[in-house]
């Protein structure tokens, strides 16, 4: 009996500490994410035409990237176990796994393919190219200052 308890208490701390690493983690990723949306605005000198009909595109590719990005996150942790060392895993597995990548990749490069084709009607190439580049910048400066935080703890 005191074993079933301290296994629900332990169960619903641990679920608790969990849910508030997501909230965390959610809470980061909108900051980050606002960040983005001041850079790439500036990056981008948009009109206000502009503006209106490349945010909603933008938004809606972000949103796809980010599920298909949290869905690998979860197959790479369902490789792992619960120490977290990576599982022995039989060939069936791995296919599956593999398979299940391969298909979020493929989705994930439709989804690009798709932004891509519906913002030429939005912006101008120059604008578009841009867009990447500023990306990338973006992107850079991120993984530099990670780098830098995590070398100053």
């Amino acid at each position: 009996m005191k074993t079933k308890l301290l296994t629900i208490i332990l169960f619903a701390f641990t679920c608790h500490s969990f849910g508030q690493k997501l909230n965390a983690l959610d809470d980061k990723h909108e900051k980050i994410k606002s960040i983005k949306v001041a850079f790439l605005t500036n990056e981008l000198n948009l009109t206000p035409e502009e503006s209106a009909k490349f945010w909603p595109l933008f938004n809606a590719y972000y949103l796809k990237q980010r599920k298909v990005k949290i869905s690998n996150i979860k197959i790479y942790l369902n490789m792992k176990d619960e120490s977290g060392e990576d599982k022995v895993l039989s060939d069936k597995e791995a296919s599956l796994l593999l398979s299940q990548i391969d298909s979020n990749e493929e989705e994930l490069y439709q989804a690009k393919k798709k932004f891509n084709s519906s913002i030429l009607s939005v912006l101008p190439t120059a604008k578009i190219l841009k867009l990447r580049i500023a990306e990338e910048k973006f992107n850079k400066k991120l993984l530099e200052q990670f780098r830098s935080k995590r070398n100053n703890d």
